[in-house]
């Protein structure tokens, strides 16, 4: 605790209290030894970056090369999302190399050994399969994991009377929906919900209630299905506070400009303040190639209005599995988006970091500039390759130097 209340500049005894209210979260696992980061109200905002291999494309080695490209560029977390491959050999790398946190989706583990669903008409997983599951990743160290326990029989029920434009977007929702359909049960991350908790408890794995009817296109935001996600997710919330279980919630999704301060307020109000881990939200389902750009519009705007923890999109989303080049592109567009939305919010460490940074560009201080910008790498690169490179002022204003002209101006 106090290791993370020294990164976010706050006091411990202050975090303490807000973690006893279920405000903020610190997602390490008992089995750990990493850096503990804290997400909640009143902290930087935190990004994820999603990592894994997939049935078509597999390879170890790439997968831990966008986990080190991913903290290198400043992801607090990555989540192994793998469904090719050795499973376990994947996580269990993923977790030795890591010094951030890593969280999961059990039940695309379970599924995945499956192997191809469209060839089945059985139901997609077994209930003590995917309970196994979690105590298995739990005891192997994963300090968060995304479950869509607030899919339910009550939830799904809309689709029998609203249409959507895409239906449901999420992987583990459609597998939960599939589920319940296939079976008539009750979705078992919901019913035997107690269960789950007791074992989050036992390794301190903090629960991220998955959004499973998120919008997958700005016409289906807060819409029925979402919105009475939410509600369940609301009481989830309450009950694993009640078990002394830490829990974040998930949300949107694809979402218009005008409905991201509206829904993020709604989530925190519905769920008392727990902390919200928001993909995107994206703001256009046109920007394929550039959904990392849409993403981190509405991320910032999000995270200005109360979201905690973005997780980060990639140029490659809707289209492949992201390059490593994508990972760093998503992780860099996800720290802009959170960097602004800190600004916005008055934290005084992102402040003082925009003060510093402006104050040697007044002063044309070249490299202390580099030390406070988000990405010193690419910006040092850029100025040394043009063709003013000795100089005090860059090839944009040459001898016009507003700020030179400024200074050289007798008062």
């Amino acid at each position: 605790m106090e290791q993370a209340a020294l990164h976010d500049g706050v006091s411990p005894n202050w975090l303490c209290s807000q973690i006893a209210a279920g405000r903020c979260v610190i997602p390490k696992n008992r089995n750990r030894n990493i850096k503990a980061r804290a997400i909640g109200d009143g902290l930087s905002t935190k990004i994820n970056a999603n990592i894994g291999t997939s049935g078509k494309h597999c390879s170890l080695k790439e997968e831990l090369e966008k986990l080190k490209i991913a903290t290198k560029y400043g992801a607090d977390s990555i989540m192994d999302l793998s469904t090719g491959g050795n499973l376990y050999l994947n996580l269990s790398e993923i977790l030795k190399h890591s010094q951030v946190m890593v969280g999961t989706v059990p039940i695309y583990t379970v599924v995945a050994r499956k192997g191809d669903l469209g060839q089945t008409d059985d139901f997609v997983f077994d209930p003590d399969e995917l309970f196994a599951e979690i105590e298995t990743q739990a005891k192997m160290g994963v300090d968060f994991m995304t479950l869509h326990c607030a899919v339910t029989t009550k939830s799904i029920r809309y689709f029998d009377v609203f249409e959507r434009t895409t239906g449901i977007v999420s992987r583990g929702g459609s597998l939960v929906y599939r589920y319940i359909k296939t079976t008539g049960n009750e979705n078992p991350l919901y019913e035997h919900y107690d269960k789950i908790l007791e074992v989050c408890k036992r390794f301190d794995v903090t629960i991220s209630l998955g959004d499973g009817l998120r919008p997958g296109s700005g016409t289906d935001a807060n819409d029925p299905m979402q919105i009475d996600e939410l509600l369940i997710q609301g009481e989830l919330v309450q009950r694993a506070r009640n078990k002394g279980v830490q829990v974040m919630v998930e949300g949107p999704g694809h979402m218009p400009l005008t409905q991201i301060e509206m829904n993020i307020k709604l989530m925190k109000r519905i769920c008392d303040g727990a902390p919200l881990y928001v993909l995107g939200p994206l703001t256009t389902d046109a920007a394929a190639g550039y959904d990392h750009i849409a993403g981190a519009i509405g991320g910032a705007i999000a995270a200005s209005c109360g979201a905690n923890f973005l997780c980060y999109v990639t140029p490659a989303e809707h289209l492949c599995l992201p390059s490593i080049d994508d990972v760093k592109q998503g992780v860099i567009a996800s720290r802009i988006a959170a960097h602004s939305a800190d600004v916005a919010k008055g934290l005084p460490l992102a402040v003082l970091n925009d003060l510093k940074l402006s104050q040697a560009r007044f002063n044309l201080d070249w490299e202390k500039m580099f030390d406070y910008m988000l990405e010193p790498e690419l910006a040092r690169k850029r100025k040394n390759e043009s063709e003013s490179n000795t100089d005090d002022y860059c090839t944009m204003c040459g001898e016009l130097c507003a700020m030179k002209t400024f200074r050289e101006t007798p008062n």
